[in-house]
Formats: structure tokens, C-alpha cells, sequence
């Protein structure tokens, strides 16, 4: 069996590691906004070269609290792209805005900067770009849009963890980055966690309020704010996690670009931009037979998953707001992608395995 990701593998190539973070985090009893959240924070911004780094409790969250801390209100206007997990447009929602979704790229699946400037209106205050299965999204041009028209820019860094655009990582380029450190991550907890990077005091501030009851000093509440704080104990094994994570990033792109080298004779593989650093969350390709690939990935005990089947879009949710809109690209990627296993334990025979029961499938 090849599964998605591996973790119990990973678990025990750190297991000494985390163990002991793990016992010294329960012996200290400061389980609540405790030393290793404060110290996660400072490594993570060391990290990613950025300003400030504010702990919560999960991705979704970090996205919320960004939100909030940038301002947006009931009736503001926030581009986004539709080829994402939900999360990202219900941060918006959980504000009171509205989601603008517009078409992606039919390369690297990320939001196209053009049509950003073109569903601008004076409704619009900020934009949400999603540096979709580590592939960065194109932040020169999407930091010029927003600087032009005065719109807040905030990464959704779910997924990219030690990317990097040009010289700079994500979550270090607009003015907050909001981080995932769910279980399967390339930086992953054993529960749920996030992050947001911010680049002003003032802002991290008011993220620090918003996570923990709207209150910056004990039983003074100055904002209606969440329970949203990063355990300690997830703390403690992320920073065991992040010291490894440029050597998890970099067997990540030995996977990717061993199964490109087999496979992109026959379907679309991964799109790297030259731009920066692409570190494959997801290895994530277009087959016109995708049901004939993952059957036979099945019926050899190899796993495999559609991320995302429906563009936003498309579901349920938003079908009154968006009925009649049509973004081909996003809705023609989402019928043909495909993800196959990823993770930085897996070995070459394995990708080899993959490689062998796809190019089979669409031999037959």
C-alpha cells in the first residue's frame, strides 16, 4: 500500500525528537499561549523573513483573523480564486464580504493577475491570491494590482510552506500570510494549528487580540474577538518539525521531479514557473482518463485523491451569487486533475510503483 502522505513514517524518523518536546512542554504546564507558541513565532518569522508571526488554531482561522485585521466589513468586495478549498472564501464570508472568484491559470492552476485588475470595483478592498500545491502564485504582478489600487493583499499560504517567488517566501510578500499546520502539511502538526505572518506591529497586534477574546490584557476586551489559539504542545512538535523542513521540501521536489521525468510524455505534469521555489504540497497533473488511472492506482493498493473536484463556483454554497458565471479554465482543471502520493519519506522504488501503474492505465 502507497498512501497520500506517510506520517507514522515521518513520526518515527523524529520520534526521539518530538517525544522529549513533547514530555519537557507537559512538565511545564503552560499549555495556553505557553514558551513554545512565543518561540514558534519567532522562528517561523525568522524563517520566512517576516516582520511578526501570530499563532492560532487553525488555517482556516488564520485566514479569518487575516481578514478581520485587514479590515475588510459587511459589504466589501474580495477577489479571489475559485480553485481552492473552501476555507479560503469562508474567511471572507465569516466577514461579512463577498468572494469574487476569478478564472486561474491553466499551468501553474494559481489566479491570473489580469483578470484581478479587471473585477476590481470600488466595492473591492482586498485580494486573496492561494499559492495552490506550492506553487507560488505570481506576487510581482499581483503586488503591483493591489498597490496601484490601495487593496490589501493576503497570502493564503495553506500549502506552501518554504516556497519561495524570486527572493522572497511566501507569506513574507503581502501585508499578512495565513498558514495551515494541519496534520498533512509540508510543515504538519498532530492536530489542527495555523499561522499568520504580518508585516506592521499594529496589525500583529490586532491579531494577538482577535485570537484570544478580543483581549490584550487579562479580562479588558477591546475587539469582539475567538478562542483561537495554538496549543503549546502542537507548538512544541512544530518546532521540532521546522527544523527539518528544508530537507522535507527538498525530498518533496525529488518526488515531483522524478514522477515529471516518467510521466510527462503522457499527461500534464506540474508546472514550475522559474520564479521562485515550488515545494509540491501536492503533486498534482491533468489526464484525460482520470477515472481509468485511479482505478488502476486503486486495484494496485496505491492511493490517490481529486484536489478539487468542484470550483467554488460551482457548489452549493455560492450557486445564488454566482449563478451564470462561467471561469472555463478552473472548471475544465477540475475535471481532469488528479493527485498521486507525496511525501518526503517516500522512496524512489515507490514513485517508480506510481509511475509504472499510470503509464499501464493509459497503455491499456
Amino acid at each position: 500500500m502507497i498512501p497520500m502522505v506517510d506520517l507514522k513514517t515521518q513520526y518515527h524518523q523524529l520520534k526521539a525528537e518530538i517525544d522529549q518536546a513533547v514530555l519537557d512542554a507537559l512538565e511545564s504546564t503552560q499549555f495556553i499561549l505557553g514558551p513554545n507558541v512565543t518561540n514558534l513565532e519567532k522562528e517561523t518569522a525568522q524563517y520566512l523573513g517576516a516582520p511578526h508571526a501570530v499563532g492560532c488554531a487553525s488555517g482556516t482561522d488564520a485566514l479569518h483573523l487575516a481578514v478581520l485585521a485587514a479590515g475588510i466589513k459587511p459589504g466589501d468586495e474580495v477577489i479571489t480564486t475559485p480553485f481552492t478549498f473552501i476555507a479560503t472564501a469562508e474567511a471572507i464570508c465569516y466577514a461579512g464580504a463577498t468572494p469574487v472568484f476569478v478564472d486561474v491559470d491553466p499551468q501553474t492552476f494559481n489566479i491570473v493577475p489580469e483578470l484581478i485588475e479587471k473585477a476590481i470595483t470600488r466595492r473591492t478592498k482586498a485580494v486573496i491570491p492561494v499559492h495552490l500545491f506550492g506553487q507560488p502564485a505570481d506576487m510581482t504582478a499581483i503586488t503591483e494590482i493591489c498597490d496601484l489600487h490601495k487593496l490589501a493583499l493576503i497570502e493564503d499560504c495553506a500549502q506552501s510552506f518554504g516556497a519561495a517567488h524570486g527572493d522572497r517566501m511566501t507569506g513574507s510578500i503581502g501585508a499578512f500570510g495565513c498558514f495551515s499546520f494541519f496534520p498533512s502539511k509540508n510543515l504538519g502538526g498532530y492536530g489542527d494549528g495555523g499561522l499568520v505572518t504580518c508585516s506592521s506591529e499594529e496589525g500583529a497586534e490586532t491579531l494577538k487580540t482577535l485570537r484570544n477574546h478580543g483581549s490584550h490584557v487579562r479580562y479588558h476586551h477591546d475587539l469582539i474577538g475567538f478562542n483561537s489559539r495554538l496549543d503549546d504542545l502542537q507548538a512544541a512538535i512544530l518546532r521540532v518539525k521546522l527544523r527539518h523542513i528544508e530537507r522535507f521540501n527538498q525530498e518533496r521536489r525529488r518526488v515531483a521531479h522524478r514522477y515529471s521525468d516518467g510521466l510527462k510524455d503522457l499527461v500534464q505534469v506540474p508546472f514550475e514557473d522559474g520564479k521562485g521555489v515550488h515545494v509540491y504540497h501536492q503533486y498534482t497533473l491533468l489526464c484525460d482518463q482520470r477515472d481509468k488511472v485511479m482505478a488502476k492506482l486503486s486495484e494496485r493498493q496505491i492511493a490517490s485523491a481529486i484536489y478539487y473536484p468542484i470550483p467554488l463556483h460551482r457548489q452549493n454554497v455560492f450557486a445564488e451569487q454566482c449563478r451564470g458565471l462561467s471561469l472555463p479554465v478552473a472548471e475544465s482543471i477540475a475535471e481532469r486533475c488528479m493527485s498521486l502520493p507525496i511525501y518526503p519519506e517516500m522512496t524512489d522504488q515507490q514513485v517508480d510503483q506510481v509511475v509504472a501503474a499510470v503509464r499501464e492505465a493509459l497503455a491499456g
